[in-house]
């Protein structure tokens, strides 16, 4: 029999942020899926997380844990499938170091995904996008932080981890354009050039943000770097506010990921606002 602490260990600590250098996203991601699994092969094996070996996590358990999480945890096929490609990197790590473990290996890495719906992304209208942008309070520093959030988002078509990752080096002027230097998933960096509404948003930020202990552009109330959760319930609380002046938001759920998905709004923004 063999301890798998050590090699989740392993796995969380070196394999993934160093050697893979993945994403802070990942890792938790990651380690949220075995946080979930350990636990419920404790429960079936009537030991604890931290006597599992590494011959308990074979194929019928993995099988049984995912239709826990569907059945018990009410999870949609996406996160069951997330949750097993989490396994299966592990089972990847494995095989190297543990020859003895190859067939159980291999037999788990054959469980395959689930199929799932293609979902038709939603998206907002140039009205829709301007009655939320319009709404942070601009005679207010956090109205001045929201409204540049919101301004670079939805120009820039950013992911949130991408917004709230952006640091003080990654931005730059340029007469009256806004460069971005993002690092987008994947570790794809790419660099954006803003025009001049946005760039004046964000300098209206910069303008007020103050000193901070984090790189980070945008800061939370406490004045550290700004969460996907909190830029989450912020364009929720916007897109809230703003459907009392246009009623065509009541009603729409308005997610991070629909904002990435107007692009016509671009042309409108920059004509709507620019003197």
């Amino acid at each position: 029999m063999t301890d798998i602490a050590p090699h989740v260990t392993a796995w969380l600590r070196q394999r993934l942020p160093v050697e893979r250098a993945a994403s802070q996203h990942t890792c938790d991601t990651y380690a949220y899926a075995f946080q979930l699994l350990l636990h419920f092969a404790s429960q079936k094996r009537s030991t604890t997380p931290s006597a599992l070996q590494l011959e308990h996590i074979d194929a019928p358990l993995v099988l049984e844990f995912l239709e826990y999480l569907q059945r018990v945890r009410g999870n949609a096929p996406r996160t069951r499938n997330a949750r097993l490609t989490a396994i299966k990197s592990f089972m990847h790590f494995v095989e190297y170091r543990v020859p003895s473990a190859l067939e159980q290996v291999n037999r788990v890495l054959a469980i395959p995904n689930q199929k799932t719906d293609i979902r038709l992304v939603d998206h907002l209208t140039a009205e829709q996008c301007q009655a939320i942008l319009d709404n942070p309070d601009p005679a207010i520093r956090l109205g001045i932080r929201d409204r540049a959030m919101l301004h670079v988002t939805i120009t820039a078509g950013l992911r949130v981890s991408e917004l709230v990752g952006l640091r003080l080096a990654d931005v730059s002027f340029e007469s009256q354009y806004l460069n971005l230097h993002v690092c987008g998933k994947g570790r794809k960096n790419r660099l954006l050039t803003l025009w001049r509404p946005v760039a004046d948003s964000v300098r209206a930020w910069l303008a007020v943000r103050g000193d901070a202990m984090v790189p980070e552009i945008f800061l939370n109330a406490r004045g550290k770097a700004m969460t996907r959760a909190g830029f989450e319930y912020l364009l929720r609380k916007h897109a809230t506010e703003a459907s009392q002046g246009c009623p065509a938001l009541r009603g729409k759920r308005v997610a991070p990921h629909v904002l990435r998905h107007y692009i016509p709004f671009l042309t409108m923004s920059c004509n709507a606002t620019s003197p």
